[in-house]
Order: C-alpha cells, then sequence, then structure tokens
C-alpha cells in the first residue's frame, strides 16, 4: 500500500496536531519536522530528521509529497510558493494577508501541477455540515437574514506569554488582526454556506488591547447574501478570562434555525415547516491551548481528505480558491 509521504513546518500547538494526524493515518507517513527552533527537536515526540529551515529540507533531496505549512500567518504565502516546486502543500488558516499573495500561490499551484490545501476545518463539523445539507435541500426556503456572532478571549495569555511580548501575535503586519487570526474559519463557514457575499460596511474598534499593533479587537461587518438576504458578522477577542460564544442564527422562508456553543458546536434552536431534526454525530472538542481554547481539533478529516484526492481522485473539500475568497472578504472588512 503506498503511503504519502509528509513533512511539517511549524512545530508549534497546531504543527503539533498536524504531525499527530499524519502519524494516525494508515495511508500517511511522517518524514521530517521543520522548525527554526532547534530546541523543538528534544521536545517533540516524532522519531523523524529534523530541519531547522524550510530550504534546508528542501536541498536535502528527501523524497516528500505533501508539505503542511503551520508557520506564522506572514510566512504562509512565501513558503507554499517555495515548496510547491517540490510538493502538494497544506496552508494553515489564513492562506495568506493579502489577496495578491494568495493569488501567487494558487498560480504557482497551476504553474507547478500541484494542490493546495487550506485548512478550514469548522467545515467538517457535524452541526456545520447537517447546516451545510439543509440549505442544499432548501429546506428554509429563501434565506432572509443571518447573524454570526464571535466572542472570544485573548488577552495578556495570549499576546504575553509568560510575561514576554509574542514574536509575532498581536503584530499587524504578522498575524493580520483577529479576523485572520482567530474568526477566519467562521468568515469560511459563511462563504461555504452562502457565498458569494458582498460586505457593504463594517467598523472596528480596539477597546482591550491598546498596547498592541492590532487594528481591531471588536468590531462587526455586514453582508448581502447572493438573492435578497442580509447578514452581519459580530466579534471580539475582548470577552474577559474566557471564550464565550461561536454562533450562527439564520432566518428563513420555511423556518430558523441558531448553531451555538463555543465553537458553533451545538445546534439550540431548529423549527422548520415540515421537518424533524435528525441525531447529529458527536462534535469534536475544541483545539486546547491551554490559557485559551480555538476551534474544533477536525485536522483528521483535513489529512484524510488529502489521502482522498491523491490517491483514490476525489475532490478537494478545502481549495485554494477557497481561501483566497475568505482573504478577499477579510480584506474588504479592513477596508470598509
Amino acid at each position: 500500500m503506498k503511503k504519502l509521504k509528509f513533512a511539517v513546518i511549524g512545530a508549534g500547538h497546531i504543527g503539533k496536531r498536524h504531525a499527530q494526524m499524519v502519524v494516525e493515518n494508515p495511508h500517511c507517513e511522517l518524514i521530517a519536522i521543520i522548525d527554526t527552533d532547534e530546541s523543538i527537536k528534544k521536545e517533540t515526540p516524532f522519531q523523524v530528521p529534523f530541519f531547522t529551515s524550510l530550504a534546508s529540507f528542501l536541498s536535502s533531496n528527501t523524497p516528500v509529497d505533501i508539505i503542511n505549512i503551520c508557520t506564522p500567518n506572514y510566512l504562509h504565502c512565501s513558503q507554499a510558493i517555495q515548496a510547491l516546486d517540490r510538493a502538494h502543500v497544506v496552508l494553515e488558516k489564513p492562506m495568506g494577508l493579502s489577496t495578491q499573495e494568495c493569488q501567487e500561490v494558487l498560480n504557482k499551484s497551476k504553474e507547478t501541477n500541484k494542490e493546495v490545501f487550506c485548512v478550514m476545518q469548522n467545515r467538517y463539523s457535524p452541526p456545520s455540515k447537517f447546516l451545510k445539507s439543509l440549505i442544499a435541500k432548501n429546506q428554509l426556503g429563501e434565506i432572509y437574514q443571518v447573524q454570526v456572532n464571535c466572542f472570544w478571549n485573548r488577552d495578556d495569555r495570549y499576546y504575553y506569554p509568560g510575561g514576554t511580548k509574542h514574536k509575532w501575535k498581536g503584530i499587524r503586519e504578522k498575524d493580520g488582526g483577529v479576523l485572520y487570526t482567530q474568526f477566519s474559519h467562521f468568515i469560511d463557514t459563511i462563504h461555504w454556506l452562502f457565498g458569494p457575499l458582498t460586505i457593504t460596511h463594517s467598523e472596528k474598534h480596539n477597546y482591550s488591547h491598546s498596547d498592541l499593533n492590532l487594528q481591531e479587537d471588536t468590531g462587526a461587518f455586514f453582508f448581502h447574501l447572493p438573492n435578497k438576504g442580509t447578514g452581519s458578522f459580530n466579534y471580539s477577542t475582548s470577552v474577559w478570562d474566557a471564550n464565550m460564544e461561536s454562533s450562527i442564527s439564520i432566518i428563513g422562508e420555511k423556518g430558523s434555525i441558531k448553531i451555538a456553543g463555543q465553537y458553533m458546536n451545538e445546534v439550540v434552536h431548529c423549527h422548520i415547516k415540515d421537518y424533524k431534526m435528525p441525531i447529529l454525530e458527536d462534535t469534536a472538542p475544541p483545539n486546547d491551548y491551554g490559557t485559551y481554547k480555538g476551534s474544533a481539533a477536525n485536522h483528521h478529516f483535513v489529512i484524510q481528505n488529502i489521502v482522498d484526492v491523491l490517491l483514490n481522485k476525489k475532490p478537494i473539500t478545502t481549495s485554494a480558491e477557497d481561501g483566497l475568497e475568505v482573504v478577499k472578504l477579510i480584506e474588504k472588512a479592513y477596508m470598509l
């Protein structure tokens, strides 16, 4: 049985998660870890060759099929362009910090005939798949209104771990802002469910992070659906002490639904004409980073989709085109 050979660049929380999911998939093999911090070599549980740069790994001519890029946001596109000369690429969110650099990755992918898989793991959550099916089958009828609320905590424990300023988090040129770093998965959700969207206006404020080079920690943007419906996306990382909510409420011609919980992981309201809601699979727990939590830990589905695409010729679940569209929406929300 052929096994796909994976290298993971960036051995932080998410990089370790990618590596573990590769190890656990019977069709995959982890062949290298790449990180600029050589001390991680002693800490990593993965007994594979360790490289301190993408360039040194590529020059080693180690056979590789896929390179998973789990580095800081501002490095994603430049490293993807390097990696695509040798392998398919997995890009953690966000795909990039501008539509221009994301388009360059897309162009390189076509030039090299290599695939780019963007990580948008919220699509795999049972409530998200349930909602996608409802909309695809027109169970709600015409959609009148959509409201998304993402209210999280990101305080000094995140931006000043151990009392020292983080190297890239909270620096606009490196992390892009909270819509890129915290909430791009949820922007992908509305793009996936309803797109293409047209953002009409936005507002943003920095209430509790004035010490950081961020353009906002709290804000909202408003959008039109392809037909008549409207929507709003409200967000904040100024919630005290712990994440509060990630939710989506939909009002339609034939019913209404709300998915909520801290990570958009629970169907809390479903009232639809002539419809009985099915029992859903359990939702994966959130990624737990110790002092804070992130979105659902669905990376095993991402790795399996890569296997399905490259070995079984199935379609990509989250493509580079999808990643580009999310970045376009974020750029527009920040621009207005």
